[in-house]
């Protein structure tokens, strides 16, 4: 664990960059570039886990971006949050633009929470600190500087123990977290009046923790993910399940089509809607696999 004279040191005397290695500067042009300087992409991952809702990312995990993050995340590099959450807040205004083009109008009006993706009890207490929330609270702080109504809530955390995820392939790692996080007393409510909520994670390789986290959060919101039908997530809305169910409670009788009756057999949306608990689920990281970048398909 550091030490609180080693803090001081990092913010009193000049490092070395976090990302190249050049001398007497904590974070080069360039290095800041290569975090900050390209417009945020949504990423996929292969293969894309079932549930998985539309991430986007703000750089590709290699060479500097890689060094940076592992600074931070295990060098307790404390100073590199500001900078990171920079990225991260780049990504999450990505986020919230398509999801607004892509379900407009859709969700009650609230505040955007960030929700990091938690890490292991025994991984906080061996770095010191906590990267994700760590980078999350920069990156509010970017976002409300710009006149975003943006939080943090913490509102996850791991239920049962898991494995350590290195050496771990995509199915593996879908298995490991299956399951394994849950809402943390007093949150659901938080979410529930959000407008939009967006998980976040300073890293997406294979997408497994997004997807647990992102069901987590759904299944207490009522809500679901913005997605397509190419991968994990749903046609625009699976809001659309949570409008049925609310049309049975009415008494309608929903059907897929024709037949008797349209009027009756037809879903009343607007009724529906009015009972169902919409809000949109969204992801964002700092960065993902160059891989995950070059599938961009829509």
């Amino acid at each position: 664990m550091r030490g609180w004279w080693q803090d001081l040191t990092d913010l009193v005397l000049p490092a070395d960059c976090a990302g190249c290695g050049t001398p007497r500067v904590a974070l080069c042009a360039g290095c800041r570039a290569a975090l900050c300087g390209a417009a945020p992409r949504r990423v996929r991952p292969v293969p894309e886990p079932r549930g998985l809702p539309v991430v986007h990312a703000a750089a590709p995990y290699g060479d500097a971006v890689r060094a940076v993050l592992l600074a931070h995340k295990e060098r307790g590099a404390l100073p590199l949050a500001g900078v990171l959450g920079e990225a991260l807040a780049g990504a999450v205004r990505a986020a919230l633009r398509e999801g607004r083009e892509r379900a407009p109008g859709q969700g009650p009006a609230g505040p955007v929470l960030l929700v990091p993706v938690p890490s292991a009890r025994r991984a906080v207490r061996s770095r010191g600190h906590d990267p994700v929330r760590r980078i999350a609270l920069a990156a509010a702080g970017e976002l409300r500087r710009a006149g975003v109504p943006v939080s943090v809530l913490c509102a996850l955390r791991q239920g049962r123990a898991v494995a350590d995820q290195a050496g771990l392939n995509s199915r593996q790692r879908q298995a490991n977290l299956a399951g394994a996080l849950e809402v943390v007393a007093g949150a659901g409510r938080l979410l529930r009046g959000a407008g939009r909520v967006v998980v976040v994670d300073d890293l997406m390789t294979t997408g497994a923790s997004l997807t647990e986290a992102s069901r987590a959060v759904g299944g207490v919101c009522g809500v679901h993910r913005v997605g397509d039908r190419q991968g994990g997530g749903t046609d625009d809305w699976d809001g659309q399940e949570a409008q049925m169910a609310a049309a049975r409670q009415m008494g309608n009788r929903p059907s897929c089509g024709g037949g008797r009756g349209g009027a009756e057999v037809a879903v009343n949306r607007r009724a529906a809607s009015a009972l169902a608990r919409v809000n949109i689920i969204h992801a964002a990281v700092v960065a993902a696999t160059p891989a995950s970048f070059e599938i961009n398909r829509n």
